[in-house]
């Protein structure tokens, strides 16, 4: 019998080996590098399909879906409207597996009341909130930093419009009158003055921060009331001395010996309740000449006070701003009054209305002070000049 011929693979020329050409073509790309890179650009990846068929699924890619299946069926958080800035990020679509998310409706927002949000909006997520207040922080960082003590206030009343006043030595009482309270309360401020007319006298006539006890030199002045028929006759119903400062060491009310016909309440400012529980009057008369013994009495008409009191003062230790040449000179009168004395040489109105003896004693005593120098000098010079001068000898007729 004949052997049969068996044939080989490597005898088969026409099949040609695949792995020899990719050897040959590894050869040649590293020996031209340039081209390797051209052709690695041109090479176009093909995308991986998803599978069609339910057969054609692996075990990766059904771990894979059981981990995306939490993430799909969990609600979406609901997401407020972003700042007009970041819409265009925003707007596009996204995508999760290939498949759309549903839209979130936008919240509507409820009108606002006096800048304040109503009750129905307090149910709001407070995240959205707290992220739209940062939002807004860097808008606002030009707007001027307010004090944190001062808070303003809506309802604050609007000032008044100041008025241009073109006075030149006007009284502010007068521009009062004739403006208004207004325009009276502006002279006083352009003049220095308080706007109580009280206290502008009293910064006058009271030295600030002063001795507050007796000094060498006192002021006195005294109120009466009327009585006996026609109310014409005075008797004593009130006593006020002041130290050299201005300051008031002693006021008292009198209480009366006889029926009282005539309070004089709108000169003498006295009413009857003032004057009902008010000090004896021998207790005060010793009270005041232990004040005055010597010391040096200032005041205006200081002759009608002492008689009120029945006692008696030395010349020597009186100054009486009635009788001072000086003033009378000044005031262009022979008996001036206080109220004239004090607008001529102090600039202050005093006696506008009902007296007090309190502030004509300091009037009094500001007067003295003023001219305090000059007045000792020349009272000293004249009592000098006494002493100096030998009485004159009369004369006997000679026996003829």
């Amino acid at each position: 019998m004949a052997k049969a011929v068996v044939k080989t693979d490597k005898a088969s020329p026409a099949v040609k080996n695949p792995q020899n050409k990719k050897n040959k073509k590894k050869e040649f790309w590293k020996k031209y590098p340039k081209f390797t890179a051209k052709e690695e650009n041109v090479k176009k990846v093909t995308p991986a399909l998803p599978p069609k068929a339910p057969e054609e699924f692996s075990s990766n890619w059904k771990v894979l879906q059981a981990l995306l299946k939490p993430e799909t069926s969990s609600p979406v958080p609901t997401v407020t409207n972003p700042p007009k800035k970041q819409d265009k990020g925003l707007k596009k679509e996204e995508k999760v597996n290939g498949k759309e998310k549903p839209e979130s409706k936008p919240k509507t927002v409820a009108p606002k009341v006096n800048g304040r949000m109503t009750a129905d909006d307090k149910g709001a997520d407070t995240t959205d909130k707290s992220k739209e207040k940062k939002r807004k922080l860097p808008k606002e960082t030009h707007r001027p930093a307010l004090d944190p003590k001062k808070k303003p206030s809506e309802e604050s009343p609007a000032e008044p419009p100041k008025i241009d006043l073109w006075f030149d030595g006007v009284d502010p009482d007068d521009i009062e009158a004739a403006l208004g309270p207004e325009a009276g309360q502006i002279a006083r401020q352009m003049k220095g003055l308080p706007e109580n007319k009280s206290d502008a006298v009293d910064k006058v006539l009271v030295k600030d921060r002063a001795f507050e006890g007796l000094t060498r030199t006192v002021a006195m002045d005294c109120e009466m009331v009327g009585v006996g028929a026609d109310g014409e006759e005075s008797i004593l119903a009130r006593v006020s001395i002041v130290n050299q400062f201005g300051k008031c060491v002693y006021d008292k009310f009198v209480k009366p010996t006889e029926r009282v016909t005539d309070y004089r309440t709108a000169v003498s400012g006295i009413r009857p309740q003032d004057i009902k529980n008010g000090e004896d009057y021998k207790v005060v008369q010793k009270e005041v000449s232990e004040i005055l013994k010597g010391r040096i009495l200032v005041g205006h008409a200081v002759h009608n006070d002492l008689k009120i009191f029945f006692l008696d003062h030395p010349k020597k230790s009186i100054r009486d701003t009635q009788k001072y040449k000086p003033f009378k000179q000044r005031a262009k009168c022979a008996r001036p009054s206080l109220k004239l004395l004090c607008e001529k040489i102090l600039n202050v109105k005093v006696q506008t209305g009902e007296h007090c003896s309190i502030q004509d004693a300091q009037a009094a005593m500001r007067l003295y002070t003023m001219e305090k120098k000059n007045w000792e000098a020349s009272i000293k010079a004249k009592y000098i000049r006494t002493k100096k001068e030998p009485p004159k000898k009369t004369t006997s007729s000679s026996s003829l």
